[in-house]
Formats: structure tokens, sequence, C-alpha cells
């Protein structure tokens, strides 16, 4: 699914009005429409506080309040301006005036708006998501205010005082704090990054039948990955596939002390349908991954606690980097000459292998076209530096990509994958309890499982996120958030590359 700026979605509005064609108060009743229905299922019999302001946004809640009316909820409106609307906004407050049940406070001519009962319904429609600068004076006071109570909080399209894409010259203090977010046709941006996605609260898009040509002939940077993209990136299986022809990686990953990184991996990988794999480990992890891991086979580093050496590579069909080998000037040498033995052979790179990186800059320029890189927030920012917004990160990521030529795995709440085209592809699956020792290794060891059976890096990128964070779900479903471990996510990896078949 697209996601695009928010200029761009007026764009596809006022297309859609033209050419449906459509007036635009209709489209705002489709909108209204859509969102009543949501309230009139979930929330029957509730009583609500409708938030209007002067735009657009105000219009829908202004149409929402009337229909909650007429179908005989309690309904209160508070206006924070009752002049100066725009003209759909107008219209639909003149609508309201036929309704002798509308309680109308207008709080620019000093009505009072008092606290309602805890169990009301505070429904957002201050201001849309074409605001471009923070909320000031009685707009940010009144968002205060709402802000201090306990009421339920739905923010229709997106939570007032929120942009749609960078933050960072905003005041927390001055948006909307919802606990559920009834969208329009689209995400927006900020409601995948972390320091935006706090002011969401649950999300739910609701399609308002904007015009499908339209849309799909708009360009954009950003996507959401559904599970049908997924499906349609992932091979089958052919009757008379032998494990000779599903790939064989090697996995360098494990160091004294860290050899679960290596096993984890290691076990992810196999999970995740390659063919054969070879873990080089040191040679005191030897038999630790032999008998934890019986299908792997082993490459024995000449050295007992670290990697400094690499098998020949020209048997291997991917190789996998990072989990647990330390940051040792030994293993920095090697990594070295990895990169200059490598050639076109895909390589996905995580943790240790990452900070030796970070250690190195110029050595970025060494990386194989299509490297897959997988860092957490603190190793991308010894990357790249600090980054001023979540947005401004995401900027950083796609420059980085378009420079180094390679797919960028952002790990966290909707993991990001990063094309070197500078697309942006976020990861609807995963969950709190994935915040837990060797996810990440296990991410790895499926992503070099997918490379290894011959998928394009950016698309073993998306489905390695997806699969990993289904298999998260799936693991917490069982195990809850707090139980979750990275071996209850591995078991249940299976599981999730069936769903794809």
């Amino acid at each position: 699914m697209k996601i695009f700026p928010v200029q761009t979605i007026s764009k596809i509005d006022a297309y859609t009005i033209e050419h449906e064609p459509i007036l635009s108060v209709n489209l705002m009743e489709r909108a209204a429409r859509k969102i009543f229905d949501v309230l009139r299922d979930r929330y029957n019999g509730s009583a609500f506080l409708v938030l209007a302001g002067p735009g657009n946004n105000g219009g829908d809640a202004l149409a929402v309040a009337r229909m909650l009316l007429l179908n005989g909820f309690d309904v209160t409106i508070a206006m924070l301006k009752s002049e100066g609307l725009s003209s759909d906004a107008q219209l639909n407050r003149s609508r309201l005036n036929h309704l002798q049940q509308a309680k109308i406070v207008e709080l620019d001519k000093g009505d009072e708006l008092l606290q309602p009962e805890v169990n009301t319904i505070i429904l957002d429609g201050l201001f849309g998501s074409g605001l471009n600068r923070p909320l000031e004076k009685e707009a940010l006071a009144l968002v205060k205010r709402i802000n201090g109570w306990s009421n339920t909080v739905i923010a229709i399209d997106i939570p007032s005082g929120l942009m749609g894409e960078d933050n960072f010259n905003n005041h927390s203090e001055g948006i909307i704090k919802a606990d559920l977010t009834l969208t329009l046709q689209f995400p927006k941006l900020s409601f995948f990054f972390p320091d935006t996605n706090r002011y969401v609260g649950r999300y739910e898009v609701l399609p308002i039948g904007l015009h499908p040509v339209m849309i799909e002939q708009t360009k954009t940077e950003w996507f959401y990955t559904c599970p049908e993209k997924v499906k349609q990136m992932f091979p089958t299986r052919e009757r008379f596939t032998h494990k000779g022809e599903m790939g064989h990686v090697l996995l360098i990953a494990g160091s004294i002390g860290k050899m679960g990184a290596a096993v984890l991996a290691s076990r992810a990988c196999l999970k995740s349908g390659i063919g054969l794999l070879t873990t080089h480990v040191p040679h005191d992890g030897c038999n630790i991954l032999q008998i934890a891991v019986p299908e792997a086979m082993v490459s024995i580093d000449r050295s007992d606690l670290m990697f400094t050496e690499f098998p020949d590579l020209s048997v291997y069909s991917a190789v996998g980097i990072g989990p647990g080998i330390g940051k040792g000037a030994n293993s920095a040498k090697a990594f070295i000459e990895l990169l200059g033995s490598i050639g076109t052979r895909p390589l996905v790179i995580d943790a240790d292998g990452l900070n030796i990186l970070a250690a190195h800059p110029e050595w970025l320029e060494k990386l194989p076209e299509g490297a897959v890189l997988t860092p957490h927030p603190g190793e991308f920012r010894r990357l790249v530096g600090e980054w001023s917004s979540d947005f401004d990160r995401l900027q950083k990521a796609i420059a980085f990509g378009r420079k180094y030529h390679v797919v960028l795995v952002l790990k966290g709440a909707f993991t990001t994958v990063v094309w070197p085209d500078g697309t942006a592809h976020f990861n609807p699956t995963g969950n709190p309890g994935m915040a837990t020792a060797g996810s990440g290794d296990a991410l790895t060891g499926v992503i070099l499982a997918l490379l290894g059976r011959g998928i394009d890096a950016r698309y073993a990128a998306i489905i390695g996120a997806y699969i990993h964070g289904r298999a998260g779900d799936m693991a917490a479903g069982d195990e809850g958030f707090d139980g979750l471990t990275t071996t209850d996510l591995i078991k249940h990896l299976g599981i999730a590359f069936k769903e794809l078949q």
C-alpha cells in the first residue's frame, strides 16, 4: 500500500472530486459515513463529545456528529471557532442547526466546556493532516486540557496537532493523544515513527473511495507492506526440488561468551528453508554449535576465541556475518578481507559486523552492491551520526542506501526496509515482546536463508522482516510479550512461512 505526503493526498482528493465526479461536501459525507459506521458498531450507547475545528477535519466531525444524533446518540459538539469555517464545514454546521437535540458549545463566544463523564467518547476533529505549524493560543490550551482527561479519544484522520511527516519543530504538548485514529484512505508517514506514533494509538485505515487511477499513477517513495505483496515475492518449491537447489550459505557468527548468537542465527536460517548451512565459529565453539544445531555444518576458525578467517567462498550462494563475532582487531582484519573476496555474492551484515563498519567508515565503499545491513537504532546511529527526528532518521537512511547501493533494514516497531533506489517499506508485523536478546540474530538467519535461495536482496529484506515479525506475533500469542524469547520466535517461523504458501 502506498503512503503519500499529505500534500499529495490533497491532490488525489481534488482529482477525485473533479473526475468521479463528486461534490467535495459529498466526499466529506462519504468519509463521515465510514467513521460513523465504526462508532455505531463499537460504541453503541456511548455519549460523545465531538471537537470540531474550522477546516475540513472539523467538517468531517460535524457530519459525524449529525449522523450520531440522528441515530439516537447523546452528542455534545464543541466548536473551536463558530465563524470563518471552510465552506464544507459551514454547510455541515448549518445542517446541525436543524436538529433540536444538538448541543453546541461555541468556545470562541465564551461558552464553557465542562469535563465530560469518564465514559464519554471524545471525537477529535479539530485539525487535519494539512497542519503545517504547531498549535498555539486557544487551540493549544484546548489540546492540553483534553490530554489531561482520562476519556477515550478517537481522532479523525490524524490526531490534532500532529503533522503528517516531519514533527521536529512541533510541540509535544500541542498534540492530541489518541487511543484510536480512524485515518482516511491512507496512513500518514508520522504514524510509523517512534517519536510520533505514541499520539496515534491504534490506527485503522478507512477507504473512502478516492480515485483508483490517480492512486495508481501517483508515485511515492513510501510503502506499507501488505501480506499479499509478500506472497507475490515469495517463491514456491517445485515437487522435484532438492537441497542442492535451495542454496548453501555461510554464516560467520559467535565468539567465546557469545555462541548463543551463532546458535540462534543458525536455527533461524535452517527454519527459513535453506538447503545447506555452514556456520563458521571459533575453535572452542565447535562442539556447542554441533550439539545445539545438528543440521548445520561447521567451519572451524584457527582461533579458539574469535573470528579471524573464513573458508573458500566459492561454494556458497550467500554469506551472513556479524552476530556475536566481537569487534577485535583480528576480527576486523578478517572482515575487510571478506569484503575484498566476496565479489557479487549476496551478503547480510548485522550486529558486530555493523559495529566494525562504523569504526572503519572508509570500508563502506567496499560493500558489494545490494548488501543487506540490519541495524538497530544504536548501530545505525554509529553508522550515520545523530538525527534530529525520526523523519530525519529516515532521510539519512535513504541517503545512505543510495550512496552505498545497499539495502537497509532499520529494526524496531514498523521495521523499515530502505532500498537502494530510495524507497522505504514499512513492515506491519512484530510486537514489543520481540525486544529481547537474540531477536536480531534470528532476523539475520532468516534473511541469509532467503538470499541463499536466490531471492533478490530487496525482496529478501521485506520477506525476512515480515516473516520474523509474524513469527514473533504468533509466539506472543502463546507466551505473551514478557515471556517471549527468541527461541519461541524461531519455533514459529515454519508456521509463518506456511501462511505464505
